[in-house]
């Protein structure tokens, strides 16, 4: 799994994430994989991936291959390009549906942080988007991440330091999350 945070404070926007990789009980850290990153450039746009390592791939690729950058400047437009990628990882990227008839909505497997000049959003499985007004967390170590930050919004420190010690406090308790912290930043639109 991975923990994922994003931070608006003081006109910056940081999205920051681990580096670990797992694959059940074996751990692949960043000293062992090169392509260890969890975020990505999609136009203006900075997008952390949380799931199985080929979401990212998948990610880079769909993205890579669009006509123009999608538009993630907003909540509606956001859901918009979620819904286009949903149909492309069942029919180009061979997503299986979900075996649980519990669920209403079919899961597209991965939750994702999003960062860009106008906002701070995150996009949860079932395609569901929220724009926070000064930061998350997602993955496995979300609520140690999400505790650390509450924690730490309100003091001296960065957005980006807020965000690397989130991911710093949860790899600490989570043996599902692993440092080093990857953490890109922006300049918020006024």
């Amino acid at each position: 799994m991975t923990t994922l945070v994003v931070v608006k404070k003081d006109g910056i926007a940081a999205l920051a994430a681990d580096t670990l990789t797992k694959w059940g009980s074996l751990k692949e850290s960043a000293k062992y994989v090169v392509n260890h990153g969890k975020i990505l450039h999609v136009g203006d746009s900075l997008v952390a991936v949380t799931g199985y390592s080929t979401f990212l791939l998948i990610l880079r690729d769909y993205f890579s291959h669009a006509d123009a950058a999608p538009d993630l400047s907003n909540v509606h437009t956001i859901f918009r390009t979620w819904q286009a990628l949903h149909a492309a990882l069942k029919e180009q990227y061979f997503l299986q549906a979900g075996e649980d008839k519990e669920d209403d909505l079919e899961s597209s497997q991965i939750d994702v942080l999003i960062a860009n000049p106008r906002g701070i959003f995150g996009v949860a499985e079932h395609r569901s988007v929220q724009e926070f007004a000064r930061f998350y967390a997602y993955g496995s170590g979300a609520e140690l991440a999400l505790g650390a930050l509450y924690a730490l919004y309100d003091t001296p420190l960065s957005a980006e330091a807020i965000a690397r010690k989130a991911i710093e406090a949860a790899a600490e308790f989570d043996d599902r999350t692993g440092l080093p912290v990857e953490v890109k930043s922006l300049q918020l639109l006024s």
